[in-house]
C-alpha cells in the first residue's frame, strides 16, 4: 500500500537526543541518580533585565500580533549589537527576527533554495542542518575533512562546489566540537563565496563564549561586498549568550531582498515571533552586559575540569575546546559504533551522551560542560570506569556500589 506520508518527510532523521532523554527520563522518575552530560542549554538563570522587560509587556494586558519581521525596538538592539559586535551598521530592512535562530535558518532556506540545489556543510556540524536542507527539497553536501580534525579546509570545500551549489554555512565557534576556526579560514571563505557567487551562511549563535582569550574572526571583515547583492548572511539570537532557550527568539541579518523573501517565508508559517518573548529579548540586549561575561567564566572553568578528566581516560582523544559549551572527545579505541556506546554508557553508569554519528562524527561523543563541576567530574568518572581496564573496578553510583565485571 502507498504511505501516505511524504517522501522528505519519512526521510528526516529523529533528532539523536530523544530517545537517549526518553530512557534517562524514565531512569529519573524511578528515582536513579542520571547525569545528564548531553545538555545544550546553560543552566543558568534568564538575566533579570529580560525577565522586567517581559513582565512588563505582560501587566500591560497588550500582548498581540507584531510585524511578521519583528518589533521596532527589538530590531534597533539588534541593529545597535551589529554594530557593537560586528562594527557593522545595517538598517531595520537588513533584519528579521524570527522564534528562535532554527527558525530564521529555515526561512532562509526555503528563500534560497530549489529543488536539487545544494548547500555545503563541514563535519562535524549542527545535527539540524541537513534535515533542514532536506525540507526544502534541496541535498545536504557534508564536506568532512581529510586530516579528522574539527576545523574545514578551503580546498576541500572549493573541491565540493558544483553547479548546483547554492550555499556554505559555517558555524564558528562549532557546535558540536568547540572549535573556533582560524582567521584565515573565515577569511578564505568568505572570499571563495563572493569569488562563486554563493551565499556563505554565518552561525554565530556561540559567537561569544570563547575562551582562552580567543576572538572568533567576523566575516563581515573580508566581505568586498557589503551593498545589497551581498550573499552574507549572518543567524544568532539570544538563546545561548543570555540562557534563553525556552524564549525562542533569534534574527537574520542579510541584504534588503533577501530579508523581504524571508519575512514572507515567516508570515505564511509562524505569522510573527511571540510579543512577550521579543519584549525579553530587548531586556537582555539592551539590559547590564555583564551577565555573558560570567556565564563565559563559568564555562571556560567547566571546560578545563571536564579536558582534564577526559585526559584522564586511557586513548580517549580530546582536542581542547575554544568555544561554546560543548566538546567532542575521540572514542574509537573503545568504540567505532557511537550510538551503541551511548546506550552502554547510559544502561551501566547512568551517563547521558550524545552519539557523533550525528553530527557527522562517528566514534565520537558530544559532552556538553555547560552542567555544575559535581556533575561533570562524576559524569566523566563514570565513563572512565565503564571503559577504562586501567579504572578502579568498583564505584558508587548513587548509593549503590557497582563492580565493573566485563572486558
Amino acid at each position: 500500500m502507498r504511505s501516505t506520508l511524504s517522501l522528505v518527510a519519512r526521510s528526516l532523521a529523529e533528532p539523536p537526543t530523544l530517545k537517549l532523554n526518553e530512557k534517562a527520563g524514565l531512569l529519573k522518575e524511578k528515582g536513579e541518580p542520571v547525569i545528564h552530560l548531553g545538555g545544550g542549554e546553560p543552566k543558568s538563570k534568564t538575566p533579570m533585565d529580560a525577565i522586567l522587560a517581559a513582565a512588563g509587556k505582560l501587566t500591560s494586558a497588550e500582548v498581540k500580533y507584531t510585524p511578521t519581521d519583528g518589533i521596532p525596538a527589538l530590531k534597533k538592539a539588534v541593529i545597535r549589537y551589529t554594530e557593537d559586535n560586528y562594527g557593522r551598521t545595517v538598517a531595520p530592512e537588513n533584519v528579521l527576527v524570527s522564534s528562535g535562530a532554527k527558525a530564521a535558518l529555515y526561512a532562509l532556506f526555503a528563500a534560497i533554495l530549489d529543488p536539487q540545489d545544494e548547500v555545503i556543510i563541514s563535519a562535524p556540524y549542527w545535527v539540524s542542518y541537513p534535515e533542514m536542507v532536506k525540507l526544502c527539497y534541496a541535498k545536504p553536501v557534508i564536506v568532512t575533512p581529510e586530516d579528522g580534525g574539527h576545523e574545514p579546509r578551503l580546498q576541500e570545500i572549493e573541491e565540493a562546489i558544483t553547479s548546483y551549489t547554492k550555499a556554505v554555512i559555517v558555524n564558528s565557534p562549532n557546535n558540536p566540537s568547540g572549535a573556533v576556526y582560524s582567521e584565515a579560514f573565515i577569511a578564505g571563505v568568505v572570499e571563495l563565496c563572493e569569488r562563486k557567487g554563493l551565499y556563505l551562511i554565518m552561525d554565530d549563535i556561540y559567537h561569544k563564549l570563547v575562551f582562552d582569550g580567543v576572538k572568533p574572526p567576523s566575516a563581515y571583515k573580508y566581505a568586498k561586498d557589503l551593498s545589497e547583492n551581498s550573499k552574507l548572511v549572518v543567524i544568532n539570537g539570544v538563546s545561548k549568550l543570555y540562557a534563553m532557550t525556552g524564549f525562542r527568539i533569534g534574527w537574520a541579518v542579510a541584504n534588503t531582498k533577501l530579508i523581504a523573501v524571508m519575512s514572507n517565508v515567516q508570515a505564511q508559517t509562524t505569522s510573527c515571533p511571540s510579543a512577550l518573548l521579543q519584549m525579553a529579548a530587548v531586556g537582555a540586549l539592551t539590559g547590564v552586559q555583564s551577565y555573558i561575561e560570567s556565564l563565559r567564566f563559568t564555562l571556560e572553568n567547566n571546560r578545563n575540569v571536564m579536558v582534564r578528566e577526559l585526559e584522564s581516560i586511557e586513548s580517549v582523544r580530546v582536542v581542547k575546546p575554544k568555544g561554546t559549551f560543548y566538546c567532542l572527545p575521540d572514542f574509537r579505541a573503545y568504540s567505532k559504533d557511537s550510538v551503541a556506546l551511548c546506550n552502554t554508557l547510559l544502561e551501566k553508569a547512568l551517563v547521558v551522551t550524545v552519539p557523533g554519528k550525528e553530527f557527522g562524527m562517528e566514534g565520537h561523543l558530544r559532552l556538553s560542560y555547560c552542567g555544575s563541576l559535581k556533575e561533570i567530574m562524576e559524569g566523566v568518572q563514570r565513563i572512565k570506569w565503564v571503559l577504562d581496564p586501567g579504572s578502579p573496578k568498583e564505584i558508587y553510583i548513587g548509593d549503590r556500589k557497582l563492580v565493573r565485571d566485563w572486558k
